[in-house]
């Protein structure tokens, strides 16, 4: 009986998905809006020297240029016009959030709705462009002081960089939003989830070719399968994980007429950080490798205690799983204090007329949310850290290749949930337009 539901619900889906002409042409814009922005991560740079970006790019790929790399969907490694991928806004938008709880006249332009939003989506654009600015000029100086990279080095490649690489990330910043209103999804999550997948034929590849080889044994490889779909099952479970706190709202009384009181919920999610405090700790853990692999001569030098940090906190190493764990946990805490803030939640509540039952309005609702959103947060934490630290000890213990880190899989993942959940509001909307319709031509009918 249960199988049978089931058989009529997909087919009722797919019937409706046959009919969203809307959904379809959405979906067919963001596929082609994905394909331009991987045909120009193909496009390098000029003035560039293939062969030996190439063999500059391996010895600095452990580092904080790796991460980029697999962001970018290895536009970093050709050195394409892509190459800043959409990291500048990414990085703008967090800078801009954090502004607004510390700025009074961004937090103010916070609270004006609509208006006030476009103000500051423009100033996340002029950050984004002095952001790009600056790390496009560093990418050109660093190009330079490599062997043979630069063909023709001077100002003038300079400059050339420095429009290209801005001029690819405002692209793509433009992309990101034609795909938010135009077609499915957010527009900028998938470009980096695009980047990120990118990757995974070719990392699939290559361990199934060292199984082959008899360099990874058979019942590894599909052990680490099956422990893939777990964990993509827990965070799916953890990502969706909620707490509900239960609102009031009193009867209230319009003229001569009496309104019933209704009840709503609040709800407040287990990982309220997202994929902010692994990116924030990744990247902070990657400067001294990053470093380093860019310092010239032996090892004995002035730079000796920079060789040192990196070898203590190099992949596997008790020192890096400790610190990575200690980042990820404080990043929660801190992210979390500033895209939610309990005592304005609790005055919109107070405002509205809306209680939680046993606790006084105003400022005991503020403290009693603010003590539930750190007990959750714990738990989010915890979940998060544990979710970044198994591929390192899978490495570390197996020797498996892993190719999606705890931050890659998280977005992989959130990304995948956000768009399949708006794919169904849209299926949902149009069936709901397709019963009005047949509603209506009932009622000219009669």
């Amino acid at each position: 009986m249960a199988s049978a539901a089931e058989q009529l619900a997909s087919n009722l889906n797919f019937s409706a998905f046959a009919k969203a002409e809307e959904l379809k042409k959405r979906i067919w814009f963001t596929l082609g809006a994905l394909l331009v922005y991987r045909f120009g991560t193909y496009i390098p740079l000029p003035g560039i020297n293939p062969d030996a970006l190439a063999q500059a790019f391996g010895n600095v790929q452990t580092g904080i240029v790796g991460l980029f790399n697999m962001f970018s969907g290895g536009a970093v490694e050709r050195m394409a016009i892509f190459a800043l991928g959409i990291m500048p806004y990414i990085s703008a938008s967090i800078i801009i959030q954090l502004m607004t709880s510390v700025v009074p006249a961004l937090e103010q332009l916070k609270k004006e709705g609509e208006q006030g939003r476009k103000k500051i989506n423009q100033y996340t654009r002029f950050g984004t462009v002095i952001l790009a600015t600056f790390q496009a000029y560093g990418i050109s100086v660093g190009l330079e002081a490599g062997a043979n990279i630069v063909i023709d080095p001077g100002w003038f490649f300079r400059i050339a960089t420095v429009l290209t690489l801005v001029g690819g990330t405002m692209f793509l910043m433009w992309l990101g939003e034609q795909i938010t209103s135009r077609g499915i999804g957010n527009g900028i999550s998938l470009i980096i989830f695009s980047g990120i997948v990118a990757g995974l034929p070719s990392a699939i590849a290559s361990t199934l070719e060292l199984g082959r080889q008899g360099a990874l044994a058979t019942p590894i490889i599909l052990a680490v399968i099956i422990l893939s779909v777990v964990v993509i099952g827990v965070i799916v479970f953890m990502e969706r994980a909620q707490r509900r706190l239960l609102i009031q709202y009193p009867r209230r009384q319009q003229g001569n007429k009496m309104f019933e009181g209704n009840t709503s919920f609040l709800p407040l999610k287990l990982n309220t950080a997202g994929v902010i405090p692994p990116i924030f700790a990744s990247s902070l853990l990657l400067v001294p490798a990053t470093v380093a692999s860019f310092q010239t001569g032996d090892s004995t030098g002035s730079m000796a205690w920079l060789t040192t940090i990196t070898a203590l906190l190099g992949h596997g190493q008790p020192a890096y799983m400790a610190l990575y764990a200690a980042l990820i946990i404080f990043f929660c805490f801190f992210y979390t204090a500033i895209v939610f803030n309990p005592s304005e939640t609790a005055d919109n509540l107070k405002k509205h007329g809306g209680f939680i039952p046993g606790i006084r309005p105003g400022e005991r609702t503020a403290q009693y949310i603010d003590h539930v959103l750190t007990r959750i947060t714990v738990v989010g934490a915890i979940y998060i850290t544990l979710i970044c630290l198994l591929p390192e000890f899978l490495i570390s213990a197996t020797g498996v290749p892993f190719y999606f880190g705890g931050t890659s899989l998280l977005i992989v993942v959130s990304v995948t949930m956000d768009t399949v959940s708006q794919i169904q509001g849209h299926l949902l909307a149009h069936q709901y337009e397709g019963l009005v319709k047949k509603t209506k031509l009932r009622g000219k009918r009669r």
